[in-house]
Order: structure tokens, then sequence, then C-alpha cells
């Protein structure tokens, strides 16, 4: 575990009661526990959206949800050609915006603000494919997958994949950088990486999408503005924000929930 400063050892005690686990190839069950890869799951967590605007005060985000409370309300958001759809908290916003420049015809862009208008995520589709960021081997730095559950969406294979994970990562810089989405990119094989992408290889005429706080999670220098990707100080207050926090046992929910058109 090198690059690891001492500051983090703390955290990093919590990664090793993982190592059995993690040489059998197990992934992390979703529950915050860090663990230093993310592998295929097994078995679908999903939610139950409907395609409708109603709402629902169930939970339905699966068993392999986090320990933190959700919320008691959710409706369905659906953009009006109805190629997308999520459930989110009856009090969050969800709303469509002018798609990114360069997207293919048809794609969506979608952002999610909580009640007080605190900006969480963005739905965007028909992005174009793009070649991972080259770094030298010095600057790639450690990273940990502090929850990953396995979510069935309409997605691409090939190298470097594998099947689409709702997961929480952080990667090691001055301080320990977190962000959530969907995924089913592999971030670094050892376990280190320049960047971690929040986006999902789509079908073939379908361009990418991403569903996440930001597309790209890096390590960022001191003079960079770091939200709404988040920081921590360990790795123990990451798990911490996985584990004990409702914003982002809601955010899992929401983000679970999603289902795309093929």
């Amino acid at each position: 575990m090198t690059g690891i400063t001492a500051s983090g050892r703390k955290g990093i005690a919590a990664v090793a009661l993982l190592a059995v686990g993690l040489m059998a190839g197990c992934s992390s069950d979703g529950k915050g526990s860090p663990a230093w890869t993310a592998e295929p799951g097994t078995s679908p967590a999903t939610g139950q959206a409907s395609g409708s605007a109603s709402t629902s005060a169930s939970a339905s985000a699966g068993a392999s949800a986090t320990a933190g409370a959700t919320a008691a309300a959710w409706k369905v958001f659906a953009d009006p050609a109805k190629t997308v759809s999520f459930e989110l908290p009856q009090n969050w916003i969800a709303q469509s915006v002018e798609p990114d420049k360069g997207t293919l015809p048809g794609a969506v862009k979608i952002e999610v603000k909580d009640a007080e208008g605190t900006y969480l995520a963005t739905l965007q589709t028909g992005l174009p494919a793009t070649a991972a960021a080259k770094c030298a081997a010095s600057a790639r730095k450690s990273y940990v997958v502090v929850s990953s559950v396995p979510v069935e969406l309409p997605h691409s294979g090939g190298q470097g994949t594998i099947d689409p994970h709702v997961v929480f990562r952080v990667i090691q810089g001055y301080r320990y950088f977190g962000s959530y989405g969907i995924t089913n990119l592999v971030g670094g094989a050892d376990s280190k990486a320049c960047q971690l992408q929040n986006v999902v290889q789509g079908l073939a005429g379908k361009g990418n999408y991403s569903f996440s706080d930001v597309r790209s999670l890096e390590a960022f220098a001191p003079d960079e503005k770091v939200a709404p990707a988040k920081a921590f100080d360990t790795l123990d207050q990451a798990a911490g924000y996985v584990n004990e926090g409702s914003e982002f046992a809601n955010v899992q929910r929401m983000l679970m929930s999603l289902k795309i058109q093929n």
C-alpha cells in the first residue's frame, strides 16, 4: 500500500480486515467497508422505478443498500421522451437542462438538487466515447472502493470493463477525495489511477452515460476546487459518510433506481 500517509493509517486498518475476502475475489457488499478493487458482482440490486411521475413511500433500493436512513416519500422522474427514469426523494429537485455540446442526438442531461437547492448529481446520456487519460506511473494515486453494488443497466463490455456498479470511491491526494456514481470502467488493476471515471460504456450507437456527482474523480491539487466531490481527512471519515449519513443512502437508492431504454 505505497503512497498511504500516516494520517490515513487508521482508515487503512479497516482495509486490512478485508484482505482474506479480497484474495478470494469478493466485492464490497455496499455497506461501506473499504476494499482496494471493484470486482464484478454476481447478483443484481436494483430499484423499482416506474415510468410514471407517481410518488412512492415504500423502500425499493435493494437489499444491499447502505445502513443510512432513506427518505420516507419518493417520486419518479422521467424525461419527456421517457428514455430515462429514476426515483428521488419527494422534496428533491430534478431539472432537465441543455445537453453538453458534442453529445449524440436525443441525449438528455438532468441535474438533481436537494430541497435546499444544493447540487447532488447529474445524469447525462449520449456521451461520446473518450480514451482514458494517461499519466506517468509516478503520478498515479492509490484509491479505495468504499462501496460497490451491482446494478442492471444496458452496457457494452470489453477490456477494462466490469458489469455496472453503483460505487463510492476515494482517491488519495493531500486529502482523501471521494465521489459517487455508476460505472463499468475499471479504475486500475493495481489500485492506483490518475482518474476514476463515473461513466458506463453504453451500447453501440447509444453513446456512454453518467449518473454521478462528478464524471471523473482525481486527486485534486490544493489550489483546485474540490466540490461537488467530497474531501475527507481519513478513510474512516469516508466510510462514515457512506454508512452513517442519510445523504449517501438516498443518493445510492436514486442511482440504483435508474432505468434507461435500450
